[in-house]
């Protein structure tokens, strides 16, 4: 058992490790130089279509924009953002949080074209359902011969979809915010009675489909969001005079690669392993180029492929340039980073309990409860999708129990074996995904051009009457 644990481990840190981060960020500029940064261009065209300007209940698909982007940023603003950000300071310092801004940046042209690919083509279902996502673009977008990568990309997405991961982190969170400190021992018994309620909560939400989630993750995530902001803002205020220092800090430290002994090398020195550090917790926070988003974005109600890509790509940018960035400074302006030894989510928890000390933790574990819930509800939408492709949409519903069961699981036991296989197999969805988006680029782009072209000559149009 102890061999399978540490092959596993491997296997994990290979997926993520230096070829899958080329594949990524180095995909990602391509299309960046690619598309001459036109997307970026069209951000408040963007933030138009999110607010529904040019919404059409006739268009084909199940969810509005809004829903769209909110569902698949439920999956991203998660662990990631509150616990990734601590570990990537606790390991790169300061400095590992500009790497992570230039992996968001990098991300959001990726997320643009798989979502914008994820509407150009769309696919059925067995049971005749148009959907969207890698495995249907890769199948419609190159072809029939290229179905076995629409395979592989799907087989991963069954195992990367459990929720094990995420389901173990909350249960940590809230033993070591709300049930330790307050006397409650706990254990098996404890972990298990969090797990049924966590199983009652996702199976009122999952079981209802697409659209469901669609409403639970629009209402959920804008809100959950905002309260972060807004405790992290008292906290920057309290801090107000030291946050110029830190925030030059991140800059000057992104090159400095002071946290890296010497022989954690790569690139020719100590700097290259703080940007691979940077970049790695970037790519795994916000998620652009595995693939998920798409399935969400696919579902959109839009007959133009670059309107949902548009609204995609601000998904990085809340993810990691808002969301990250607010964690990060947290913990660098109260110091908990330097004066005390916890990591992950601990060390997030320590910035806030610094500041607010009666409440703090309780508020954080707020948000980490509804950030982690509403995750686990995308992750089941995710994982039916991938089910359905592979063997029938009249099968999809089972992944459902396979799921709600594998949250048992992830909340009673320590399954470092089952995260390095899930961790593993979610990176390498990124393979299928970014060799399709980088092949079928040329059609985006020309796409592009002609959404662009056409809404130029709309707004000439208006001005002359």
């Amino acid at each position: 058992m102890e061999k399978l644990n540490q092959l596993l481990s491997e296997f994990s840190s290979l997926a993520w490790g230096l070829p899958l981060l080329i594949l990524l960020i180095g995909g990602g500029l391509y299309l960046l130089i690619r598309s001459h940064f036109l997307p970026f261009r069209y951000l408040g065209h963007a933030l138009n279509v999110l607010r529904g300007k040019y919404d059409d209940p006739n268009d084909p698909g199940d969810i509005s924009h809004f829903q769209a982007l909110t569902t698949a940023l439920s999956a991203t603003v998660g662990m990631g953002n509150i616990a990734g950000v601590a570990v990537a300071i606790s390991v790169g310092g300061p400095g590992a949080v500009f790497w992570m801004w230039i992996s968001a940046v990098v991300g959001m042209s990726t997320k643009f074209f798989t979502s914008t690919l994820a509407i150009m083509y769309r696919g059925k279902d067995s049971a005749g359902e148009v959907q969207g996502g890698p495995m249907y673009f890769i199948t419609e977008g190159l072809g029939k011969s290229w179905k076995p990568l629409a395979i592989f990309f799907s087989f991963c997405g069954l195992i990367g979809a459990l929720p094990v991961f995420n389901v173990n982190q909350l249960t940590q969170a809230l033993n070591d915010i709300l049930l330790i400190p307050n006397g409650v021992e706990v254990g098996l018994k404890s972990n298990l009675i969090i797990g049924v309620i966590l199983i009652s909560i996702t199976a009122l939400v999952i079981l209802g489909g697409i659209k469901r989630i669609g409403n639970v993750a629009s209402r959920l995530v804008p809100s959950m969001v905002a309260l972060y902001f807004v405790l992290v803002i008292i906290i920057l205020v309290t801090h107000s005079d030291v946050l110029l220092y830190y925030l030059k800090l991140i800059f000057t430290d992104a090159f400095a690669a002071n946290y890296y002994p010497q022989d954690d090398t790569f690139l020719g020195g100590v700097l290259g392993a703080l940007i691979l550090h940077g970049i790695k917790r970037g790519a795994f926070s916000n998620e652009a180029g595995i693939g998920t988003a798409p399935m969400a974005h696919g579902a959109a109600k839009t007959d133009e492929p670059i309107r949902e890509g548009l609204v995609a790509m601000l998904g990085p940018a809340i993810d990691t340039l808002i969301v990250c960035t607010l964690t990060a400074l947290a913990i660098l302006v109260t110091g908990v980073w330097e004066t005390t030894s916890d990591n992950g989510v601990s060390l997030t928890a320590s910035a806030f309990g610094d500041v607010m000390p009666f409440y703090g933790k309780y508020l954080l574990l707020i948000c980490i409860a509804v950030f982690s819930m509403s995750s686990l509800f995308s992750y089941s939408y995710y994982g039916t999708k991938c089910m359905s492709f592979l063997f029938g949409a009249d099968k999809k519903h089972y992944y459902n129990y396979f799921y709600i069961i594998s949250i048992i699981i992830g909340a009673t036991t320590s399954l470092s074996m089952m995260i390095n296989l899930i961790d593993g197999v979610f990176a390498l969805m990124a393979i299928p995904t970014m060799v399709a988006t980088i092949i079928l680029a040329p059609k985006v782009i020309k796409e592009l051009k002609r959404y662009t072209n056409a809404l130029k000559q709309s707004e000439q149009d208006t001005k002359v009457e």
